[in-house]
């Protein structure tokens, strides 16, 4: 007779398999929603200039407007999901993309467009804040890591495929139908919130403790991780702001600078995986260590590269700047997930003001290299260094208890207690 009891636990088994590979799949759908915004419609500049009959600048501002929502948009979310909690924050942010998107395919003016895409963004921030508090509130510290690790490294996908997607829809249907196609990712979603995410009693929002920001910043471990998180990340974005002007300045086509994105794009998928194993070997803590050494070598190489040698061609500078991509890659799950642990029941405020910090910073690394666009490599190689102080700023933040602690460092001496001291010496 066959074993019907050994049968459906191997069925059980396979469908929890599979409902967890959909459940990591909906994450790094929600984990890359803003980077495919970013990125789907770049190849479309030039229609959406057509359409309109607007200069580049004015299409520009589309881009600018998007990423103020979505720096704005980090901070509404953690008290929204105190409010109302998750699942019901992710239907109003995820309606709002998808509206968004809707009016910018329907748009009639650049204004119009432009507008749009500031809601597009603030739309999207629900994705990016609430997918990891769902992680960080659902799993323990050990399997949030792990899942960090499985997803965190998708994200570099987005940037090299939205832009071949976007071309292949540009090419068919037009621009308009990236933003229709976005409407569609974005119901996806909200089916996919509804299988997911879980309803939560309304009074689990009443009983839950409400946090204040400030509380989230006087936690040294916090921000700490946060700000090695940013600072990783503008060390990425300093070099990606000028990196395509460097390439042509050596004389390198259009193809070749989109190219060259390709090896950054792996090493960081490559690293983020890696990071798993290192973290399986070595724990957490002394995987940060490894890694943020490795960090600093990849700096000390790319200001010497770029500053200090005279360098005929970008080929170390391409292998510094891919073995960056590597680090950061295993960097900011660890990080992350360190972060978000210390406020596990207060996740998506943390998560949102992490992501605040975290746009801030590169944003403010990129402006710094693109002020002196015209220095070329050297912009980039004392752009990374500064970002490479700041992640040693957090580096020292972290590695304490608490402010008290940190301000013993920088006591300084009682000049009466001296005073006192020296009279007791003389007698």
């Amino acid at each position: 007779m066959p074993n019907f009891s050994n049968n459906n636990i191997i069925i059980n088994n396979k469908q929890t398999n599979i409902t967890f590979y959909l459940f990591l799949f909906y994450l790094a759908l929600l984990s890359m929603l803003g980077f495919i915004a970013t990125d789907m419609y770049l190849p479309a500049f030039k229609s959406i200039e057509g359409t309109f009959n607007a200069n580049t600048s004015e299409v520009a501002i589309s881009l600018t407007s998007f990423l103020a929502g979505l720096a704005i948009g980090q901070l509404l979310y953690g008290p929204l999901v105190h409010k109302i909690g998750k699942r019901n924050s992710l239907f109003v942010g995820l309606s709002l993309f998808m509206l968004a998107s809707a009016l910018i395919a329907n748009s009639e003016t650049i204004m119009m467009m432009n507008i749009a895409r500031f809601f597009q963004a603030i739309g999207a921030c629900s994705a990016a804040v609430i997918w990891q508090a769902i992680v960080i509130e659902q799993y323990p510290a050990d399997k949030a890591q792990n899942i960090f690790s499985n997803i965190m490294p998708l994200v570099a996908l987005s940037p090299a495929l939205a832009p071949i997607a976007g071309a292949l829809i540009l090419n068919n249907f037009g621009w308009r139908a990236v933003f229709i196609t976005l409407c569609v990712i974005a119901v996806i979603l909200i089916a996919m919130t509804h299988f997911f995410v879980p309803k939560e009693p309304i009074r689990l929002h009443k009983n839950k403790s409400h946090i204040r920001y400030q509380q989230l910043l006087a936690n040294t471990r916090y921000l700490g991780n946060v700000i090695i998180f940013g600072a990783c990340s503008g060390a990425f974005f300093a070099y990606l702001t000028l990196w395509p002007a460097v390439m042509e300045q050596y004389g390198y086509a259009a193809t070749e600078i989109g190219l060259s994105f390709i090896p950054q794009t792996i090493m960081f998928i490559v690293g983020g995986y890696s990071g798993k194993l290192l973290i399986r070997q070595f724990g957490t803590k002394a995987s940060l260590r490894y890694l943020l050494i490795l960090f600093g070598f990849c700096v000390v190489a790319i200001f010497v590269s770029s500053v200090i040698l005279d360098t005929k061609t970008i080929l170390p500078l391409m292998v510094a700047f891919s073995l960056l991509a590597a680090s950061n890659g295993a960097i900011y799950p660890i990080v992350v997930n360190n972060a978000l642990q210390e406020f596990s029941n207060n996740a998506s405020k943390a998560a949102g003001l992490q992501n605040f910090l975290q746009i801030s910073i590169a944003f403010g690394a990129s402006s710094l290299v693109a002020v002196w666009a015209s220095s070329g490599d050297n912009a980039i190689g004392w752009g990374i260094l500064a970002c490479s102080v700041l992640v040693a700023v957090g580096l020292f933040i972290k590695s304490h208890d608490s402010w008290a602690q940190i301000n013993q460092h920088f006591t300084f001496p009682d000049p009466a207690r001296l005073s006192q001291a020296t009279t007791k010496d003389d007698e």
